[in-house]
């Protein structure tokens, strides 16, 4: 608990279900139910966005420690206990979680309009899991929000999505519960190993170099899906496209961070050697990721697609300056995924404030729209700059950054990481150009409506962040900082031993 004794961490985390049963109880005609539907999920991720800031003004950036720890007692006689807290690396991607959660309500107001109270519902419970996940520090905890996502994701898609919805949620669900039951078995593995299920004394633990590389083969199963990381990404264009605009949102902005992270949690400080075994392997797929799924999103038609294949490319690089194993690398790769959370979300938003006004997300349907909503094009630039990694934006510190620490491992992964600049720039601009700049051509679009006031506040707080990150990365990268850094010591003590052993 922090200093007060106070569980903040619980309350975060579970105050979104209190909100979720709340609106069960909710009785009235149908547009009474979905208008105190809307306020009570709205007003509930406030509030819980409000308490995520007391973790920001009062995490210690000094200590690589997990802070806020809460700790009880579930089932002794298994090593089974309830075991929640956060250290510089999750921090920020709670915050990320309770940030975008009520940006998505926002977003979702009008769009919404059928089962209004259950949309509201998934999306507490989904808000619920993410936050757990981050702050679970023990694995049956873990594997319960990891996995546990999955539903109100499941039904977001597939009920709420777009034409072929169905079939998208159940290719996300499969994909992703497959890759988990072996990520289960490893997990199964450390337990008994350790006869704990606490995350932290399960890294006091020292593995056979052997057992490794099938533990290793195990979490990448399922973090590779979750990236997700080519060639196992074919379910992520689906479900961005079947998904509601709320829904993508949080699958680019937060769900897709999930398997980088847990090879931050669990890969790399658990199995170092496995680590550098695999390290040629994953750098391989994230050249090919960063380089395929590039050039097959400058052919797409659809504006979601598009950018759907360009968040692949994006957490490439991720990948790639994960298993660099330094500390530019590793930092670059968690502040890649903050600010691919907020720009990449941004633009989903871009296509559904065009999609809830003309019902299309085809690129050639559009035109001239600088000419009939100029507020909308400054903001869609601003994002599609922070895409490209203008400097400035919050796009760059971490590419950068990345291709810096791969630059000391192999100069030609660094060239491959380095093409997503360009590559990117050439789609997105060629997006920007056709939908922003082109001649109006439909008659339709000249009756357009710029952004709405309720629009203005839902991009509001990710112009800022998209800024601020670009402009002062220190303030972000000073949270993760000694928490990488004792990452990085630790995997070179642990490369050490096998060499002090055989000297």
């Amino acid at each position: 608990m922090n200093a007060a004794g106070f569980p903040l961490l619980s309350l975060l985390t579970f105050l979104p279900l209190v909100g979720a049963g709340i609106l069960l109880f909710i009785r009235g005609e149908e547009a009474v139910v979905a208008s105190n539907a809307r306020w009570t999920a709205l007003w509930t991720s406030l509030i819980t966005f409000a308490l995520s800031l007391i973790l920001w003004f009062q995490f210690d950036k000094s200590s690589a420690d997990f802070q806020f720890v809460e700790q009880m007692s579930w089932m002794p006689e298994f090593g089974l206990g309830y075991h929640m807290g956060v250290d510089g690396i999750s921090v920020l991607f709670v915050l990320l979680s309770t940030v975008l959660t009520p940006l998505c309500i926002l977003a979702s107001w009008e769009a919404i309009e059928s089962r209004v109270r259950e949309y509201m519902i998934a999306f507490l419970v989904l808000e619920t899991m993410m936050v757990g996940m981050f702050s679970a520090l023990d694995i049956v905890l873990f594997y319960i929000f990891f996995e546990g996502v999955l539903i109100p994701m499941f039904l977001i898609i597939g009920v709420w999505g777009g034409a072929r919805r169905v079939y998208a949620a159940y290719k996300l669900f499969l994909y992703t519960l497959l890759g988990s039951l072996l990520m289960l078995l490893a997990l199964l593995t450390l337990w008994f190993e350790a006869g704990s299920t606490s995350i932290p004394a399960i890294m006091q633990l020292t593995i056979a170099p052997s057992v490794q590389v099938w533990m290793f083969l195990a979490f990448l199963a399922s973090f590779a899906v979750k990236v997700p990381m080519w060639p196992v990404h074919t379910w992520l264009p689906d479900a961005h496209v079947e998904a509601p605009t709320a829904g993508s949102v949080i699958l680019a902005g937060v769900l897709l961070k999930m398997g980088a992270y847990g090879f931050l949690r669990f890969s790399l400080p658990l199995l170092p050697q496995a680590t550098e075994w695999f390290a040629p392997l994953i750098f391989t797929l994230s050249v090919v990721a960063v380089v395929y799924t590039s050039l097959v999103a400058m052919a797409q038609e659809d504006m979601k697609k598009l950018i759907a294949y360009s968040s692949v490319a994006h957490m490439g690089i991720v990948t790639m300056g994960i298993f660099t194993l330094n500390q530019q690398g590793i930092s670059g790769a968690i502040f890649q995924m903050l600010s691919h959370g907020v720009v990449s979300g941004a633009l989903f938003l871009c296509v559904g404030v065009l999609y809830d006004r003309v019902h299309s997300r085809e690129i050639a349907r559009y035109g001239g729209v600088a000419k009939i909503m100029p507020s909308y094009a400054m903001v869609f630039m601003l994002f599609t700059m922070g895409s490209i990694a203008l400097p400035g934006t919050a796009g760059f510190p971490g590419e950068f950054l990345v291709i810096v620490g791969v630059w000391h491992v192999n100069p030609w992964v660094a060239f491959g990481g380095a093409l997503s600049m360009i590559l990117g720039a050439a789609y997105m601009l060629w997006l920007y150009r056709r939908v922003i700049f082109s001649r109006i051509t439909r008659e339709d679009l000249k009756a357009l409506l710029d952004l709405s006031p309720r629009e203005y506040v839902t991009f509001a707080p990710l112009i800022l962040l998209t800024l601020w990150m670009g402009v002062y990365p220190s303030s972000f990268l000073s949270f993760f900082e000694a928490s990488v850094a004792a990452l990085v010591t630790r995997h070179e003590a642990a490369m050490a031993l096998p060499r002090m052993a055989g000297m």
